[in-house]
C-alpha cells in the first residue's frame, strides 16, 4: 500500500521515490488532545497526515484560542516554514488519534533537488493559501455570523457526497473557526437543526442537507463553476 498516496505534492512522483521518502521519514502517533508543535517552534519538518485529523489554532496573548482550520488526510502541514526558514506560524493540535510522517526540512530539500515539479504543488499551496486568507477576510465583511458558520460547515465537509457527514468539532472549536461567540454559534447550529440541515449530537455535528448550508454561506454549487482550491494554515 503506498502511504503517500493522494498527497498533491508528492503527486508527480513514482512509487520508487514515495518509498524513499517513507524510508527517511519518521512516523508519530499523537492521541486526541496531544499538541504536535506550538507557535513559534522551529519549523523544522514537514508533516504528512496519514490517519485522523489536526486543528490548527492561534493563541492570544490574553489566552483566548482561534482554530484557524482542521487539517485531514491526505494534506500536510508545515511547507511553507519549510520554504523561508521561518518558525511556526501557529499552533497544531490533534482532535482525534492521529498518525502522521515527518520529514526533516534537510530531506525535503533532499527531495527537491531530485525532483524539481514538487516546487509546482507547494508554490499552488502557497496560492492557495492566499486566496483563503483573502476570503476569510471578505467573509468577515460581507457575511454575517449564521453565513460564517454555515461555510465552516460546508469547508469542513468537503467533496464528501454521503447523505449524512458527520463533522468531529466541538462548538467551542466551530464558534473559534467562524469567529463568532460560542453563544451565537450555538444559535446558528439550533436554527440549522430547526431547519433539518443538520443535528447537534455532542462533540460532533451531522449535517444531512449540505446544499442548504452552501446557498446560506452564498457559495456556489460545485456543478455551477470551478471551485478555488482550499489551503490548509502554512504552521
Amino acid at each position: 500500500m503506498d502511504r503517500l498516496a493522494g498527497v498533491e505534492i508528492f503527486s508527480g512522483l513514482e512509487p520508487a521515490a514515495h518509498q524513499q521518502i517513507i524510508a527517511v521519514a519518521t512516523p508519530r502517533s499523537y492521541r486526541k488532545g496531544e499538541t504536535l508543535f506550538f507557535e513559534h517552534d522551529p519549523g523544522e519538518s514537514l508533516i504528512i497526515l496519514r490517519r485522523g485529523a489536526v486543528a490548527i489554532f492561534r493563541t492570544a496573548p490574553t489566552g483566548e484560542r482561534r482554530v484557524l482550520t482542521v487539517v485531514r488526510p491526505p494534506d500536510v502541514i508545515g511547507e511553507v516554514s519549510l520554504l523561508d526558514s521561518s518558525a511556526r506560524s501557529a499552533s497544531a493540535e490533534a482532535i482525534e488519534d492521529s498518525q502522521t510522517l515527518s520529514l526533516s526540512r534537510s530531506a525535503f530539500f533532499d527531495l527537491i533537488r531530485a525532483h524539481p515539479r514538487i516546487l509546482d504543488a507547494v508554490m499552488r499551496s502557497v496560492g492557495g493559501l492566499i486566496r483563503r486568507l483573502t476570503e476569510q477576510n471578505t467573509d468577515h465583511v460581507f457575511l454575517d455570523l449564521p453565513g460564517r458558520v454555515a461555510k465552516t460547515l460546508v469547508r469542513l465537509a468537503g467533496d464528501s457526497q454521503a447523505p449524512l457527514i458527520t463533522i468531529e468539532l466541538s462548538q467551542s472549536q466551530l464558534a473559534e473557526m467562524a469567529e463568532g461567540s460560542r453563544q451565537s454559534v450555538n444559535q446558528a447550529i439550533g436554527s440549522f437543526a430547526t431547519r433539518g440541515w443538520l443535528r447537534a449530537e455532542g462533540r460532533r455535528i451531522v449535517v444531512s442537507d449540505l446544499p442548504a448550508l452552501r446557498r446560506r454561506a452564498g457559495m456556489r454549487e460545485p456543478n455551477e463553476g470551478r471551485r478555488s482550491p482550499e489551503a490548509h494554515w502554512p504552521a
